[in-house]
């Protein structure tokens, strides 16, 4: 809206200035004769070239129209970014400033207007500035202008921003860690990631349709809670020569200086090989669950058999497998347990134990 009413006001302000440019403002102004007045006003100040004297219409129509070509040029590029534009502007600010005392050096030696001379201050004018900026535009990543002791930096909530991946979303959890409030960094979703939710959410298989809907709605509850801070990133695939998600995830973590939320381990090593720091929710939850140290007790169902002889498989309510020795006679009976111990991988936690005592409880 601000875009539009922005453009709306250049438009007529180029108008007003385009008129006022070929109507001289001394028509209908009344001067005495005579006077140093009429002489100045007879000499014509707008210095306007005869063609356009001769076509004023026309030449209103073909100055409005490369006014408003910067307009157009606007709308085409639609994704600018503040360090292209800096370097651009301070490059051609430095390249005019380094043409400009080129030139008065060379003045000093050769002070006759020679064809030569010329042409060496065309050339020193054009190529100058090109070499300023693309050396910029090169280096925007590295190089810096800073005024001393104040570096401009934007002022970003909490730490890095969280680039969320389509496992994250459909896995659902993330809405669940933000209603903790743990969670003070902007969540970021990247344009290309939404695309994949979507493309899931319309899938012909109903297991996957489901999946990407929940990623939806993980979304939108995102979106709608007012404690987190969530931006849709307007990067495409595209934009990444065509490189796959997992790909443009990292590069786009590593643009923006990042971490990326997912759950995919693939994702999670790909990541970790190139210096991008990853979390990952199943770590995050595993890390949460409580800790069952050799001696305490706890009260599982046995639901099934274990692989090997005589054990009985239960789940606490985390979903933590729990293995109980000589309980395999035990399924569907509800019975106090000790651990014996516990082990703990990238899968999650698995506990051991063995029954209290003989007494079964239904």
């Amino acid at each position: 809206m601000q875009l539009n009413i922005l453009r709306i006001v250049y438009a007529l302000v180029c108008a007003g200035a385009i008129v006022a440019y070929i109507v001289p403002e001394s028509e209908g102004t009344f001067v005495q004769p005579g006077t140093a007045a009429e002489g100045i006003l007879n000499a014509d100040p707008n210095g306007s070239p005869a063609m356009i004297k001769e076509h004023p219409y026309l030449s209103a129509i073909v100055l409005m129209l490369l006014t408003q070509s910067a307009t157009i040029i606007d709308l085409l590029i639609r994704k600018k970014r503040i360090e292209t534009i800096s370097a651009i502007y301070f490059g051609l600010l430095i390249g005019v400033l380094l043409s400009y005392m080129l030139i008065q050096a060379m003045a000093l030696g050769v002070t006759a207007q020679t064809p030569i001379r010329n042409i060496a201050v065309l050339i020193i004018s054009l190529v100058v500035p090109y070499f300023c900026i693309s050396f910029l535009l090169q280096t925007k990543d590295d190089f810096r202008f800073v005024i001393p002791y104040v570096e401009f930096a934007r002022d970003l909530k909490g730490g890095k921003p969280l680039v969320l991946d389509s496992s994250a979303l459909i896995d659902g959890r993330i809405a669940d860690v933000v209603e903790t409030r743990i969670l003070d960094a902007e969540l970021i979703v990247p344009q290309f990631v939404l695309q994949e939710v979507q493309d899931i959410a319309d899938s012909s298989d109903k297991n996957r349709r489901n999946r990407g809907r929940r990623g939806l709605e993980v979304l939108s509850k995102l979106q709608n809670n007012p404690q987190t801070e969530i931006h849709m990133n307007d990067s495409q695939r595209s934009d990444f020569n065509g490189m796959s998600t997992d790909h443009c995830l990292v590069a786009l973590a590593k643009q923006l200086n990042g971490r990326i939320v997912t759950n995919d381990f693939n994702l999670n090593k790909v990541a970790s090989v190139q210096g991008i720091k990853v979390v990952n929710l199943n770590e995050v939850a595993n890390a949460l669950k409580p800790r069952f140290l050799p001696g305490d007790h706890l009260q599982i169902r046995i639901l099934k058999e274990g692989e090997s002889a005589g054990q009985g498989i239960g789940y606490l309510d985390d979903g933590t497998m729990v293995v109980c020795e000589q309980a395999s006679n035990l399924v569907g009976k509800q019975i106090d347990v000790i651990v014996t111990s516990a082990l703990q991988s990238s899968a999650g936690r698995m506990i051991f134990g063995k029954q209290v005592d003989s007494t079964q409880q239904s």
